[in-house]
């Protein structure tokens, strides 16, 4: 049985699916006219709404700086909105190919055409741009979309709805609830789902989706390295992946999960980083700048999971005094050595404010630990040596890779994003994106004449002689 909506609503979750499936087949290629009015009307209202949606998500956070949600949260829509209406017109002009020697003459050409109905599942901790983002891709593509809004942003959630709602009536329904609802969610027939958060619940949603043979674009995570060369200097490696997991408190699928740095450095390393957090966050935990962890369940997660590498014999070097607010759900960031692999900061995504270091003697070592691992959402490089940057980028797998940066891969409008295996599978931004929301139809178009009756039964030898022909020419 399909657990209610919250709030109420007076349509069931696959009475939602109907409703749209009807607008699409009333209009089943929106013109580039009407996809524009979309885009401009969400974009209007984003803009209109900005102020409403940073002050919701520090209710939703309990502290979460503007300058945070506008940078991470709203701004990117507002860039991708207009990165999509330059290139719209482009991207719906069907394509030709040639049709070749066996189908000649014929003309064939590559039409995309939208899906339908998209799902898209919202994780918490970024529900403006993990919700628009993607919706805004399905929207160039022609789609209508049912957005499943995470249960633990309510105050996020009360703001999209109303901002959505202003906009779309029979393209765009914004569904409410707890993980029971997530589920039915994951099991109704789309045309595709995109889902964004862990893993584990990935492969839940995959499972979900499989029998109804609903194509999948999985955003998941992992476990993402920063690996920094001997050459670079380490105030330069620190100041250019120090935000990349600061912002949001570390809360970020793409942030740096794990240090990987010559052996003997690690003193130097934490100086560092100690350092240029202050100079970040003079006022540690009361900096009006660092946010907080979402609620008490990831908090005591991430707690819980500090005092086990500190009890297996793990070094811990907070970058503030005082290190924690256990009422407010405020941690900075602590920085661990000597932590024993079985521990949970060694085997599973951190995503939180922990970074472990792992020395290494050299970087064919450090190389051949990358690949020893799942494959991860984004790889870090900090290196100065383009011959190493050019080793890294053809011997390891990876989501994406920033080189001498950190998170801002992520934020490229002309380029795909996406994991791989455990990480996660297919994309959706730039012109991939588009891409994944379409159905590439190919149409072959012949007239009056056609050669094709001259390759009809009854096979003689002639026939023979053009066939040994195609193949061997």
């Amino acid at each position: 049985m399909t657990p209610p909506l919250y709030p109420p609503d007076k349509f069931s979750l696959p009475e939602q699916l109907i409703r749209l499936r009807q607008a699409c087949q009333a209009n089943p290629m929106p013109s580039l006219a009407q996809r524009r009015t979309w885009l401009l009307g969400l974009k209007g209202a984003l803009l209109a709404q900005r102020q409403a949606l940073c002050d919701a998500l520090a209710l939703d956070y309990g502290q979460r700086s503007g300058y945070d949600s506008l940078i991470a949260d709203i701004l990117p829509c507002v860039m991708q909105i207009d990165y999509s209406l330059r290139r719209l017109k482009g991207w719906m002009r069907p394509e030709r190919r040639h049709a070749g020697l066996l189908l000649a003459p014929a003309r064939v050409e590559v039409h995309y055409q939208p899906l339908g109905v998209v799902g898209i599942m919202v994780p918490w901790n970024f529900p403006v741009m993990l919700s628009l983002g993607p919706l805004i891709t399905a929207l160039a593509a022609g789609n209508r979309a049912m957005i499943k809004l995470s249960e633990f942003t309510p105050h996020s959630n009360a703001v999209l709805r109303t901002l959505l709602e202003t906009v779309f009536d029979d393209e765009v329904v914004v569904i409410e609830g707890d993980a029971g609802l997530a589920a039915a969610f994951s099991t109704l027939p789309f045309d595709h789902l995109l889902f964004t958060g862990s893993t584990a619940v990935g492969r839940m949603v995959m499972a979900a989706a499989a029998p109804q043979l609903t194509p999948l674009t999985l955003e998941l995570g992992g476990k993402s390295p920063c690996l920094i060369a001997p050459d670079m200097p380490l105030a330069l490696a620190v100041e250019r992946m120090i935000f990349g997991k600061s912002l949001n408190a570390g809360q970020i699928c793409v942030a740096p999960d794990y240090v990987l740095l010559p052996r003997g450095q690690e003193q130097a390393f934490i100086e560092a980083y100690q350092a240029h957090f202050r100079r970040l966050y003079p006022k540690g935990l009361d900096s009006p700048d660092y946010g907080s962890i979402i609620n008490a369940v990831q908090y005591e997660r991430l707690t819980a999971w500090l005092d086990e590498a500190s009890q297996a014999g793990a070094q811990v070097h907070p970058c503030a005094t005082p290190a924690r607010d256990d009422g407010a759900h405020r941690l900075v960031p602590h920085l661990l050595t000597e932590v024993p692999g079985h521990c949970q900061v060694m085997q599973q995504e951190i995503f939180g404010p922990l970074l472990p270091l792992v020395p290494y003697d050299d970087i064919d070592e450090a190389i051949a630990y990358v690949a020893a691992r799942p494959r991860p959402l984004a790889l870090y490089l900090m290196s100065l040596d383009e011959t190493l940057q050019r080793r890294l980028i053809r011997e390891t797998h990876a989501g994406g890779m920033a080189i001498n940066e950190s998170l801002f891969q992520a934020a490229a409008d002309d380029a795909p994003f996406g994991g791989l295996g455990p990480s996660g599978m297919g994309h959706y931004h730039g012109r991939e994106g588009f891409l994944t929301f379409s159905k590439a139809k190919t149409v072959l178009r012949r007239g009056r004449f056609s050669t094709g009756s001259l390759i009809h039964p009854p096979y003689r030898r002639w026939y023979q002689r053009l066939m040994m022909a195609l193949l061997l020419r």
